[in-house]
């Protein structure tokens, strides 16, 4: 799919002109022993899997490695990555960036020795701690399953726990005494909830459904949404995607109450950074989303984020593209009426989608080139040879090519005549502007009305979907909600 909100990091100097520090500048100086020579990169995060290198230095043969810049670096949680651009260890950046490291490839984290740095002495002081935790639970794990006896499994069962309660009671004290820091702040997002112990249900077990409700009710409550340092950490994406795919029913109303009420509380934090990341991850999102129908809530969220002028970006060529993405699809939305559409056939008689009489009509966009489109076109003949009888279905294919040539050799090709195919021999449609086409091939569901159940499906879950969109509706008419999924 084509994306018109474009990535982050391409918005960055657009939003944020006046983000950039002129303190001194910053002056890390570290030693790695045993380290392989080469040149390292000091990235900060953003997004739990994406970085922002700052810096380069050349670690020498002893394993000096000096980091330095006139400008001060954004505060956050930094990487410092090897050759390989892969992570050695994190770094956390606030106020003071003169500092030194020494550490090896022994134990990265349990040798590491920190000056300068009051922030990353506590970073690395809970990260040995935590590790200690760790690794003691590791060690009984191991010996519960040598010793796997009921007597000895039921010690180690409850050596584990104890190690458990001193682990979370440690994460508790450290960041009650630590609260004011960035280290404190980083450590407490990273962590989940306490959850109370619910209430009981008629039938005297725990109402598992008050749990969730209070869970998703208090899941942001670790995490200050007013503190922009803390866009550039791992923490934010993990917590919204866990909050958007696992809290929130994927339909559209649901993920756009999540994203309002999400982008809501960044709003309310007042941090311009942490507001743009927000918006732009959750847009994205559902702009990009495998979920049938969520162009809705990303419509949504580009007309009152972006266009609303919300979304503090000023460049007119990114909203200009939105509010032209937003035209071509708000007719094109589940639920729509398909536009109208007309195109003649093989046999030279111009054919109406509208006057299809069919209990499900598959709208099919192809290029008879496009490879896709050809790996397709087997899925697509064998579910509409399953299903043209038994369920009604009609099948209208659309050339978006000019050759008619192409156009043909392609039916005769996969056996396919059976079809209702069409091609616009006025050249008078605009099918990236009329129809969303902007890769092919672009499959339309319709019922009986014309009325757009899903678009963008694969050939290949066409016999899902209609499985579940049947099942659905038998429900509904039986007034009880369905267990079917579909995604």
């Amino acid at each position: 799919m084509h994306k018109f909100i474009v990535s982050f990091l391409t918005l960055l100097a657009v939003w944020l002109p006046g983000a950039a520090q002129t303190s001194p500048g910053y002056v890390i100086n570290g030693r790695i022993g045993g380290a392989a020579a080469g040149n390292y990169a000091l990235a900060h995060y953003f997004g739990h899997a994406q970085y922002i290198t700052k810096d380069t230095a050349q670690l020498t043969p002893d394993g000096v490695l000096v980091f330095e810049g006139k400008t001060a670096l954004p505060k956050g949680m930094y990487l410092v990555l090897n050759p390989k651009k892969q992570k050695m260890l994190e770094l956390v950046i606030d106020d003071e960036q003169h500092f030194s490291f020494q550490t090896d490839t022994i134990s990265l984290i349990g040798n590491m020795k920190i000056v300068g740095s009051r922030e990353n002495e506590l970073f690395y002081i809970y990260q040995k701690q935590f590790k200690t935790y760790a690794d003691e639970i590791g060690a009984l794990q191991l010996q519960a399953k040598v010793r796997n006896d009921n007597i000895n499994r039921q010690l180690l069962g409850n050596k584990i726990a104890l190690i458990r309660r001193e682990t979370n009671d440690y994460f508790q004290d450290f960041i009650q005494q630590n609260a004011a820091s960035l280290t404190g702040k980083l450590i407490k997002a990273s962590n989940e909830i306490a959850l109370p112990t619910p209430p009981k249900r008629p039938d005297g077990r725990p109402d598992s459904a008050w749990l969730f409700r209070y869970y998703k009710a208090h899941f942001w409550d670790n995490f200050d949404f007013a503190d922009e340092r803390l866009v550039r950490t791992p923490f934010l994406q993990r917590k919204l995607d866990r909050y958007m795919d696992n809290l929130t029913y994927q339909v559209t109303d649901s993920v756009v109450a999540s994203s309002d009420a999400v982008i809501g509380m960044s709003l309310a934090g007042n941090s311009r950074e942490m507001k743009a990341y927000c918006i732009w991850y959750l847009t994205s999102k559902c702009e990009n989303s495998e979920v049938v129908g969520m162009e809705a809530a990303f419509v949504h969220l580009a007309e009152k984020y972006y266009l609303g002028g919300i979304m503090p970006i000023n460049d007119p060529s990114t909203v200009q593209n939105i509010r032209e993405k937003v035209k071509v699809l708000k007719p094109l939305l589940v639920g729509k009426t398909m536009p109208a559409l007309a195109l003649t056939d093989t046999a030279g008689v111009l054919r109406n989608l509208a006057d299809l009489k069919a209990n499900y009509t598959i709208v099919v966009f192809y290029d008879p080139d496009c490879g896709h489109c050809r790996e397709a076109t087997p899925a697509l003949k064998e579910f509409y040879d399953k299903n043209k009888t038994k369920r009604g279905v009609e099948i209208l294919a659309a050339s978006v090519t000019r050759s008619p040539e192409q156009w043909k050799k392609y039916i005769r090709q996969f056996g396919v005549g059976e079809w209702v195919h069409g091609y616009d021999l006025s050249f008078q449609i605009e099918f990236r502007k009329a129809f969303d086409v902007v890769t092919t091939p672009l499959i339309y569901v319709l019922d009986q009305n014309k009325t757009i159940l899903a678009r963008r499906l694969p050939a290949n879950q066409l016999e899902d979907f209609l499985d579940f969109h049947e099942a659905r509706l038998k429900a509904m008419a039986q007034n009880k909600p369905s267990s079917a999924k579909l995604k």
